[in-house]
């Protein structure tokens, strides 16, 4: 299990995503090295991350995977799809649910057809970043489930990176747990005692859409 590490179990929400990502630099910065590479997962979690990569001097990028969800529950990650259509699956979580083969299938092609459009857009301004042996940081706008960054991590995690940390303004304490045991170390800004959304912890939480990836990446 790698090291769950909580700055605050505070509740005070933050202005927007932006002073977000730059107090994640402000903690994190005197324990990476600048020759990290930041990982944001869109749409949100870009914003973030493109302020922790400027606040720790890392190269950026975006990590596109898509979450494989149980049949009877959406939001519980049974497996993930990388950006080059490589699929990932929990083998025990399958066994568990009872779920199909064809089910999986037809899953994986779906998810692929939703993350076309953005890997097409996406790499036209920032091809892929080479993550081997290098200390890899994912980062969102904040977590939840834990379903989608799950995801990610088995997705990262292909590249054989030397280190993956993964690094949150705010989310509930099981699900950091859960997550640490995934990857070498968890850092969270605000694990508040009482949690029902993301959105409840910043003052201003609007929609990001790819124009503003783009932008990001563009930087």
């Amino acid at each position: 299990m790698g090291n769950l590490r909580v700055v605050s179990y505070g509740s005070e929400p933050f202005s927007n995503r932006i002073e977000a990502g730059k107090l994640l630099a402000d903690d994190i910065k005197n324990i990476v090295p600048s020759k990290s590479v930041v990982l944001g997962i869109p749409r949100g979690g870009m914003i973030v991350a493109g302020e922790l990569a400027k606040g720790i001097s890392a190269d950026l990028d975006v990590v596109l995977s898509r979450k494989i969800g149980a049949p009877s529950n959406p939001e519980f990650a049974i497996g993930a799809v990388s950006e080059d259509g490589k699929l990932f699956i929990d083998i025990e979580s399958v066994h568990q649910e009872n779920i199909s083969e064809n089910y999986i299938e037809q899953e994986k092609n779906r998810q692929i057809r939703e993350m076309k459009i953005r890997v097409k857009a996406y790499r036209n301004i920032k091809p892929r970043t080479v993550l081997e042996n290098k200390i890899v940081i994912i980062c969102d706008d904040g977590v939840a489930t834990g379903a989608t960054m799950q995801a990610a991590v088995w997705s990262i995690q292909q590249n054989k990176p030397g280190r993956i940390i993964l690094a949150f303004p705010v989310g509930p304490y099981d699900t950091l747990k859960r997550l640490a045991e995934e990857v070498n170390e968890v850092v969270c800004l605000r694990v508040p005692y009482s949690f029902s959304s993301v959105g409840q912890f910043y003052a201003d939480f609007p929609q990001v859409d790819d124009r503003e990836v783009l932008a990001v990446l563009r930087q």
